[in-house]
């Protein structure tokens, strides 16, 4: 819904033309006076302006003046009983979007105002394509999605689609590489503002005063090198989302001003005394504890509480290993897709190395891997050789994988007649845990039936992972196809 200011001193043209638009699905805000309609520019942003010409105290060409002295970007229509050569190009000199003379059909004033927000929509766009550029941070996963069907990420996406239908703040935290800010983008692309801006900025990358300026703007003249107004992220973002990412790294003065759009909507561009509300939905993004932050003194306790409303928590790689294979071959694909060559694949030995490292870098790290490994092979297989030396000492055995990788696995729990539907195995101190690992899948898959997926959930682990196990041990397999 675009918002259209319309300034006449006459009522009845006024309401004749906010009745026409209203008509065609536009919010209106009607005004008498020139004065009234700079107090409404200053406080809020309009997709148009259409004003009558002849006004008292204030025409409508001094009008367009101070609105470009405000604004370069507005479109104003200029409408005026008194159509003649001179007005017209003098209105056009001044900065007017277009001109119509009085009186004028419906359609008319509809075609010009639709044009208008047109031409207003392309150049938003292009000032939210160029703040994205001028800040752009790389994420984990080029699409906006997550990939892999681990318990760990279907239940991270049934928490993101409740949150994604509320326009609540979210506090979106995990490990760096992990994909907060996938989560993020998927959040708002599955929201009621989807078809609305979206804009990210990394503060971590900025420094205080270009951080300020970049989320509130400036004045013109507000600083050294201001020689024009600028609109920041808030307003640039106004019906969307913002992602604010790495939100711990904001300066205590510029987060006292954050709590004050938080709490009130509004906010001043530097340079500036008056107030603009925004309507803008904050993602937050962190990979620092936040309450440990509060105890230490470096983040606001009362902007914590505001941002952490709706908490969502990205899980590391490590504690969804099983989601590797498919995230690896997405990746393979990705290169394949750009450079216009084969896919690749990786030999089992490979997949197995990349199961078991403990990726610090998580999600991103495996990207980078996987775009390397591909360049780097002439063949169309991924060998082991080629990637070991990457992973360096971050590989784990194989029998010690899902100590790692779970809170709870199968090795750890010694007495597991504690966990549902997982038999009690004796444990002696001659027994490796790669024995004691058999022992426990074997006794599992007897006591379902040798039924896989209640088995594996059973024992705290993915298909995937209970059927890479026994294709890795061929007597366990053997034993699970009996039952």
């Amino acid at each position: 819904m675009s918002k259209i200011l319309v300034v006449d001193d006459k009522e009845m043209m006024r309401d004749s033309v906010a009745t026409t638009l209203a008509r065609k699905g536009h919010a209106i805000v009607s005004v008498v006076s020139a004065k009234a309609a700079l107090e409404k520019i200053t406080q809020r942003s309009f997709d148009a302006v259409i004003t009558d010409l002849q006004m008292p105290e204030m025409d409508g060409v001094e009008l367009l003046a101070e609105i470009r002295a405000r604004d370069e970007q507005i479109p104003v229509i200029l409408m005026t009983a008194y159509g003649t050569i001179e007005t017209a190009v003098e209105a056009m000199k001044c900065g007017a979007y277009d001109y119509i003379t009085k009186p004028f059909r419906g359609e008319e004033l509809i075609v010009s105002v639709e044009r208008a927000i047109a031409h207003s929509k392309l150049l938003k766009e292009n000032q939210i394509l160029r703040a994205t550029n001028s800040t752009a941070k790389g994420s984990g996963l080029h699409s906006h999605q997550f990939i892999g069907d681990s318990s760990s990420m279907t239940g991270l996406i049934e928490r993101m689609n409740r949150i994604a239908e509320s326009h609540g703040t979210v506090l979106i935290t995990g490990e760096s590489g992990s994909g907060k800010e996938v989560a993020a983008r998927w959040i708002h692309e599955h929201s009621r503002r989807a078809d609305m801006p979206f804009l990210a900025l990394n503060c971590a990358a900025l420094s205080t005063s270009l951080l300020e300026s970049e989320l509130f703007g400036h004045e013109k003249g507000a600083y050294t090198g201001a020689d024009k107004m600028r609109k920041g992220r808030f307003e640039l973002a106004d019906g969307g989302t913002l992602l604010l990412d790495e939100i711990s790294e904001i300066a205590p003065q510029i987060q006292a001003k954050l709590l004050r759009v938080l709490q009130e909507r509004a906010f001043e561009r530097v340079g500036s005394s008056s107030s603009r509300v925004v309507d803008v939905r904050i993602l937050a993004t962190t990979n620092r504890n936040l309450p440990e932050e509060v105890a230490k003194g470096t983040f606001r306790q009362d902007l914590y509480f505001r941002i952490n409303v709706l908490p969502v928590s990205v899980p590391p790689l490590r504690d969804h290993c099983e989601d590797v294979p498919t995230l690896a071959a997405y990746f393979l694909n990705q290169v394949a897709t750009r450079e216009g060559k084969p896919v690749k694949t990786y030999e089992p030995e490979a997949m197995g190395l990349l199961e078991r490292y403990g990726w610090p870098g998580n999600v991103r790290e495996l990207q980078n891997l996987c775009e390397r490994a591909a360049v780097l092979t002439s063949d169309t297989t991924i060998r082991v050789g080629l990637i070991a030396p990457w992973l360096g000492d971050g590989i784990m055995p194989a029998s010690s994988r899902d100590v790692t990788s779970r809170p709870v696995s199968m090795i750890e729990v010694h007495d597991t007649s504690m966990i549902t539907g997982i038999p009690n195995i004796v444990c002696d101190g001659e027994k490796t845990l790669e024995d004691i690992e058999r022992e426990v899948i074997i006794a599992t898959l007897k006591n379902n039936h040798g039924h896989r997926q209640k088995s594996a959930k059973a024992l705290g682990i993915g298909v995937r992972t209970l059927g890479l196990k026994l294709r890795k041990w061929k007597d366990l397999q053997i034993v699970s196809q009996s039952l």
